[in-house]
Order: C-alpha cells, then structure tokens, then sequence
C-alpha cells in the first residue's frame, strides 16, 4: 500500500508539489480508509464528517507543528473468540494511524519473513494452517524421518511490550526506509511514531460495558494493571503492524541464529518443526528462545507449549493439523456452534454464519457442520449453499 497519487492532471501534479499540499492529501487519502474501517456509523466519525475539510487541515497543522498528540478513546471488553481488552482510538487519531500504517507498511513488509501471517496482505490464519501442513509435508521429504512440531505461546504479548524497546525497533526500521533523506516525512513520522507508541490509552478512557465483564478479564490481559512503559493497545491499525515489527526480531533469531528451516508465526503464537534426530538440539533451543524473549521483555506462557511427533495433530490457528488432514478445533467448533445456534434462533447474522463456514473450507468439516445445522434445527444439507 502507498501513498501516491494516481492520474491527476499537470495542475494536481503542481498543487502536490508543495509538500504540505501533499501531506494534507495523503491525510484525506487515510481518512478515506478510515472511514472504510467499519467506524462510519459512530457519533465520533459523524462529528469528524461534517467539517472534514476543516479537521484534517487542523490535523495536518498540528502533525506540521509537531504538537499532534493522542485523543482519549473509549474501552470495552470482547468475548470472541477469547476475552480480551480493547481501546478504541479516536477518529481522529484511526487517520493518523493509516497515514503511518499507509507510508511504512510495504518497507516493512519486504523485511519480514514470508510465515508472519499475521495483519499481512494476502495472509490471515488459513494460509498459517495451510503453511503448517505443508511445512510439515515438506520437512518429512527432506528429513526422511520422523518429524516433530514444537509450538509455543508468548503470554500476555501486547500487555508485555516494552515501549521504549518497540519505539527503538520503530526507529531502526525508519532509518533504513529513509536512510540517505532524512527529510520532513522522516522526521514527522518519527514523530508521530513516538506520540502513538508511548500515549497511555488508560489515562481519560472512557470505559464501556457492564462492570463484571472487567471483573472477569485477567490482569495479565490488561493494560490497566502494566507498569509504566509496558503494553499497547490491541485493536489499533498500528498496533498490528508494530506487533508484528516487534517480533520480527523473534522470526529471524529462531529461523537465522538457531536455523530452524520450517518455522511460522500468528501474532504470539508460533512453532517450528525439527527431525526426531535433532529433537534434544530443538528442546534445548526452546530455553535459548526464553533467554531472547526476555531481552524484550517478554516469556513463553508456561501452560500453552507442545512438543510432539506431526502424526498426533498440532492446534494452531482454530484448527488441529495433521499431515494429511486438517480438522476443526475445539475452539473453532464451540464458536460455530454458537453462531449457527443463534441464527436459528434468530438472534444472529448468516454474514457471521457464513465466515465460519468458509473458515473450515481447508478442513475436513462435512460430518461436522451437517450435524450441527440438525442440533440447531436447519436443514442437515442448510450449510452447503453458502460454501464456495
């Protein structure tokens, strides 16, 4: 994704060439793209609508100025798939997100390892469970030996993050994309940069939501309990993508330093496959592992590691993937049944049934979702029309 400006005529092309002209387009062009990103029904985006011009010059004027900083955004809690926190960024603040998520993506992009399939274009988490299996395929030819799958979780991630660790990568990364003309755009993304990543999203939140639905979210899923410089918010457009640049780091020591060939990774969760002949060399690499994640301040979650032969099945993704199979998980079918059970019943949407249907198209589902549409009351053959 860049931010370029496509067949204007010679007077657009001499309007852009002042550069504020340009900054103040690229702001309309992320503006256009936030409003893309399902927030067009809320009051705030409303608000920001009417006077769009007027706001996005003041915008453009206070990232020109350097006094752009963070508005206070609303925080509520999430049941699916897991609990999980969320802060809600200001309208405002979702533009400034797309026009830095818009200028660095795609030198980023180039930099990460082809199995981050998280927040990537073209990648999500059926190519991870497709890779998986693959992967696994692959590493039986060449070893001509048993295989096995170590996976391995990193807790709490975004509630772990360093700040000043992650603005440090940031940085590095805008070194290398501009180095040779640190010029404006440098210096005002470097900005912007430091403003996103080290705002606390706690201070003036406006929390929405029943109270237990807070009682119930561990602390350790919560920014509202991290230290000082710890965390980022999940949900942000740039959240994603510093996410993912933050374990870059992760990706290339276990596929580069320790030279584990067939390796992905989800957001926090990841594994890598090794011959049973290197299997002891695998378990050791796991405390070489814990020792790098802490180097960033963070650590594999004790509860949720697996070192076992492909042919048991490894879970990853809502799926459990064998050599040559894939089945849904437990997760996966306890959410699908519920989104079949309330459209039944007429209390939810066929977009929602329909995800689910096309999530499990890699996988071995018929039996499965021919018996739950009886359980709900559809017709046993209901779920067939809607498979692509």
């Amino acid at each position: 994704m860049k931010l370029t400006a496509k067949n204007e005529d010679s007077d657009d092309k001499k309007w852009l060439e002042n550069y504020w002209h340009r900054l103040m387009y690229e702001l309309y062009i992320s503006y256009l793209y936030a409003r893309r990103g399902g927030k067009r029904g809320t009051f705030d985006e409303h608000k920001f609508e009417v006077f769009d011009f007027i706001h996005l010059y003041s915008l453009m004027e206070a990232i020109k100025d350097k006094k752009y900083y963070p508005s206070r955004g609303t925080a509520h809690i999430i049941f699916n798939p897991v609990i999980r926190e969320i802060f809600a960024a200001a309208f405002r603040d979702r533009v400034v997100h797309h026009w830095i998520y818009m200028l660095i993506y795609d030198w980023w992009d180039k930099q990460f390892i082809f199995d981050s399939y998280s927040c990537r274009e073209g990648k999500g988490t059926s190519l991870g469970v497709l890779r998986l299996q693959e992967q696994i395929v692959e590493a039986q030819k060449e070893y001509n030996e048993r295989v096995w799958v170590i996976k391995l979780d990193i807790r709490g991630y975004f509630m772990s993050i360093n700040r000043q660790l992650l603005y440090k990568r940031a940085v590095w990364g805008l070194n290398q994309q501009f180095k040779g003309c640190y010029g404006i755009t440098y210096e005002l993304a470097k900005f912007c940069l430091h403003e996103i990543i080290f705002d606390d999203p706690v201070k003036g939140a406006k929390k929405k939501g029943w109270p237990q639905d807070w009682r119930e979210l561990p602390r350790t899923k919560s920014l509202i309990f991290q230290l000082p410089g710890i965390g980022i918010v999940i949900g942000n457009l740039t959240s994603q993508l510093l996410s993912n640049i933050y374990l870059d780091q992760l990706d290339k020591y276990v596929t580069r330093s320790l030279g584990w060939k067939y390796y992905g990774r989800y957001v926090d969760d990841f594994y890598f496959i090794v011959p049973e002949s290197m299997k002891k060399k695998a378990i050791d690499d796991i405390a070489a592992i814990e020792r790098f994640l802490k180097r960033l301040g963070l650590t594999l979650h004790p509860d949720k590691r697996s070192v076992q032969p492909a042919e048991r099945g490894t879970a990853f993704l809502g799926a459990v993937i064998y050599p040559t199979v894939i089945h849904p998980g437990k997760r996966l079918k306890k959410n699908a049944r519920k989104a079949f059970r309330d459209f039944a019943n007429g209390e939810g949407s066929i977009e929602t049934v329909v995800s689910y249907i096309g999530h499990m198209k890699y996988m071995k589902h018929h039996k499965f979702l021919s018996s739950l549409c009886e359980e709900v009351g559809l017709p046993k053959s209901f779920w067939m029309q809607y498979e692509k």
